[in-house]
């Protein structure tokens, strides 16, 4: 009874056409499904990934117009980041999304990976991040997380000097994804911010059963703890990791615009899911039923500081309604809101999907 990685992160957008226009023309992933919040029918839930929205590449997004701006803190995401193969790749990013007028800091050494980051139209934070060098840089693979590794002194001087790293790009304009550059490989991993890193490590590695993979601290920030789980070996799109801050100094999150709503895990299959639900029930977690997705069952609880973890089934998928060809085109509602088409199809604002094609995002 295992988690098996990422299944998707689920944030909050002001403006659907923004995002879809954003998650699709500048960072080239492709909107799988067109639906609606299934608990308010009132309001889209987007859906980005690879080119069937796998587990471990699903963005999603609902959207909440004219709501106060959210913002990360205890209790919520800091930031997710996207998986490239290489530092070549990284900074072909930078240099495109330079070339259209965006924020970027980095490159960053993170010792395990290099990233850079950027934000979203509602201030998300999105990292993307370098499948390498990996977690054994300075641990071997059986000793894991075993030991607290203080970041090295040179990488922190380092990436404080701000003038030479936002020198660092690529030296040609980038106006195309290409296969190698493309963020089809789904996501690194998800940062969220706690109050207590032991007790969060209580709930994803001992309760949830994931792998410590590394006990160190922010590198910004070296008073902050910050500890990765994952799976296995913990490869990117298992990768779970914390900050740990003080409540007296960090404020509470707040849900909105711009903040995650909840993260899944994935698990493989129904049965699994209600293994899970029994378990953490036993632990004396609150628990929801077990909701009806379409595209995958769900149950929710919440991490001790209060943010929303779902556990998801992996399947059926996107393709459960809709041809992997037609993905996105055209809102799918599920069956018992079917009826009420309509009356939901006049209160959302249409929107407009750019073509999809494999040989230009893949």
């Amino acid at each position: 009874m295992s988690i098996q990685g990422i299944h998707h992160i689920t944030l909050v957008c002001s403006n659907a056409q923004r995002t879809v226009d954003f998650y699709t023309r500048v960072l080239g992933q492709r909107l799988v499904k067109k639906t609606v919040n299934f608990d308010d029918p009132g309001s889209y839930h987007l859906y980005f990934g690879d080119e069937q929205g796998r587990p471990g590449s699903a963005i999603t997004f609902f959207e909440w117009p004219g709501a106060p701006h959210g913002h990360p803190g205890v209790g919520g995401t800091h930031h997710f980041a996207l998986l490239v193969s290489d530092y070549d790749s990284l900074l072909k990013w930078k240099r495109r999304l330079t070339d259209f007028g965006m924020s970027v800091e980095g490159p960053l050494d993170r010792r395990y990976f290099v990233s850079i980051y950027l934000r979203d139209p509602d201030g998300a934070i999105i990292e993307i991040a370098t499948r390498g060098p990996g977690w054994t840089v300075d641990e071997t693979e059986e000793r894991l997380g075993m030991e607290f590794q203080k970041p090295p002194s040179e990488l922190t001087t380092a990436n404080r000097n701000k003038t030479r790293i936002q020198a660092i790009t690529w030296p040609e304009p980038v106006p195309h994804i290409t296969p190698e550059i493309c963020l089809s490989r789904g996501m690194h991993h998800i940062t969220a911010i706690g109050s207590d890193i032991k007790r969060t490590h209580a709930f994803f590695g001992e309760l949830l059963g994931l792998r410590r993979l590394k006990m160190t601290s922010n590198f910004d920030d070296p008073s902050s703890a910050h500890w990765y789980w994952g799976v296995g070996d913990g490869r990117p799109g298992t990768l779970i990791t914390y900050f740990e801050r003080k409540p007296s100094v960090e404020r509470r999150m707040r849900m909105g615009p711009g903040q995650t709503h909840h993260f899944a895990l994935a698990v493989p299959d129904e049965e699994t899911q209600l293994r899970w639900r029994e378990k953490l029930i036993r632990a004396g977690l609150r628990v929801s039923p077990v909701m009806d997705r379409i595209y995958f069952k769900s149950i929710y609880t919440s991490d001790p500081d209060g943010h929303i973890i779902e556990l998801a089934t992996a399947g059926p998928g996107f393709t459960i309604d809709e041809e992997t060809r037609d993905l996105g085109r055209r809102l799918k509602l599920p069956p018992w809101l079917e009826r009420d088409r309509a009356e939901i199809e006049k209160v959302l604002q249409p929107i407009t999907t750019p073509r999809w094609s494999p040989t230009e995002n893949a």
